[in-house]
């Protein structure tokens, strides 16, 4: 695996601060049942970095002191953790809005046959990674049969109410490009998935995501083997826009690794770039409890122009279309 983060060190990407957080986003682990080309994390079958029962009992010290408005999970397979519904419990219980990043095929695993409905139980919102909707791109990038297995789950997502008239259940569909290219609009991509997943499979949702892949761990890795990654900060950089800036998730999310070490992202944690507050860094979120991030610095580097290229890009899809 090639590391990334020295072509990244040297950037001008314009400073910018934080604002009141309003969403926790918590990685469980790094533990998967799938091996995805596009994935930042690097998480796969191999990966054993899990979150204890002590640090996930901090993150619910944290969002019952803190008063966080949205929990947003995600791994690995976070589903993998076994204290996952511990967590969904305790913050559904202190009325914080969850989020499970899945990657729709761990409903399927053995052991996991009660997932789904444990999720619609708990009225978790499922933001479920389909980078396509043709067969044969998305076992291209997730692996062989992950399609179908998907478009088995996402059915059997519907028949408990998710993205049905009249039911709270939400079910958004997440969508990568398949190489070194910028995601296309994602209001039409929207209406294209809708008619071909409804079509052929009876599928319904409520939202896509697009989201561009990042120049770093899995993905970043892959360019530079193949002398594509001075292109790609090249189209990122080229494709800034200004305007973005505004709607950046770190902004009002704090990133928790599965150490309980607290990050400006998702994406500057598998960089090993933690926040930094009052001259310290390597903060647990404990720590935090009592602390107000507004005005805080971000640290960026050069793959922040991955979040505003084009028409942006965060863990809730493009920023403007």
């Amino acid at each position: 695996m090639r590391a990334t983060l020295p072509l990244l060190e040297a950037s001008d990407f314009p400073p910018i601060r934080r604002r009141k957080t309003e969403t926790l986003q918590v990685n469980l682990g790094y533990r998967c049942n799938q091996s995805c080309l596009h994935c930042h994390v690097n998480a796969g079958p191999t990966r054993t970095e899990e979150m204890s029962r002590e640090t996930l009992d901090d993150v619910i010290a944290y969002l019952r002191a803190a008063r966080v408005g949205t929990l947003d999970i995600t791994g690995g397979a976070p589903e993998l953790n076994p204290h996952f519904r511990d967590l969904v419990r305790a913050a559904r219980d202190l009325g914080v809005r969850v989020i499970d990043r899945c990657n729709l095929t761990i409903l399927e695993e053995p052991g996991r046959e009660d997932l789904a409905a444990f999720l619609a139980g708990h009225n978790v919102e499922v933001a479920a990674s389909l980078p396509c909707y043709a067969a044969e791109n998305v076992d291209r990038q997730r692996g062989n049969g992950v399609f179908a297995a998907s478009i088995r789950a996402l059915r059997r997502l519907n028949g408990l109410g998710y993205a049905q008239p009249e039911s709270s259940l939400v079910l958004n569909l997440v969508f990568n490009p398949q190489g070194a290219t910028l995601p296309p609009d994602q209001v039409a991509l929207e209406a294209d998935y809708r008619v071909r997943l409804r079509e052929a499979w009876g599928v319904e949702f409520n939202q896509l995501y697009t989201l561009a892949n990042m120049p770093i761990a899995r993905f970043g890795s892959t360019l530079v083997s193949k002398g594509q990654f001075g292109g790609y900060m090249n189209l990122l950089r080229s494709s800034y826009r200004a305007g973005n800036l505004d709607g950046v998730m770190c902004r009002s999310l704090i990133s928790v690794d599965w150490q309980g070490y607290v990050y400006d992202c998702d994406f500057n944690q598998m960089l090993g770039l933690p926040l930094q507050h009052d001259g310290k860094s390597r903060l647990r979120l404990i720590d935090l409890v009592d602390v107000d991030l507004s005005n805080n610095a971000i640290v960026v580097k050069d793959h922040c122009y991955g979040c505003t290229a084009g028409q942006g890009s965060s863990c809730g899809g493009a920023l403007k279309s």
